[in-house]
């Protein structure tokens, strides 16, 4: 299994928007502000290197909008909990995005292999052959 690298995103890059939550909690719910929605742009980071941030846009490109990756949490029925949820998951994300990608060692294939290909190449090659007709 691949270490994944911790990132530390700083506080002021981070943005943080509160609603009410559907989740958990009765009448509590209808009162309070437990939903969190965290924003950050991937854009303005300091956090990471040019080349992590070319890495983690091309594959985190389909939850960015605009640049901005943003991380919503109503699992618990405090606001302060939901908060902690969604910078662990904002942070999980952006390090599994930055992990270099492994590289491919190269490899031949076995004779068996290669026989199995060559004898299905034959025998396909002998098929079309008998369903030829001769015009002499």
């Amino acid at each position: 299994m691949t270490r994944v690298p911790r990132v530390q995103i700083d506080d002021s890059e981070l943005s943080w928007r509160f609603s009410r939550s559907s989740g958990p909690g009765g009448q509590h719910v209808n009162t309070s502000d437990t939903r969190v929605e965290l924003s950050w742009s991937l854009a303005e980071t300091a956090a990471l290197t040019p080349a992590q941030k070319e890495l983690a846009a091309r594959r985190l490109g389909g939850r960015l909008v605009d640049g901005t990756l943003t991380v919503a949490s109503s699992t618990y029925r405090s606001q302060h909990r939901n908060r902690e949820a969604a910078r662990a998951r904002l942070e999980e994300l952006v390090a599994e995005a930055v992990v270099p990608p492994k590289a491919r060692r190269r490899t031949r294939p076995t004779r068996g292999a290669v026989e199995r290909r060559l004898g299905a190449k034959k025998r396909r090659s002998e098929t079309k052959k008998s369903r030829r007709t001769s015009w002499d």
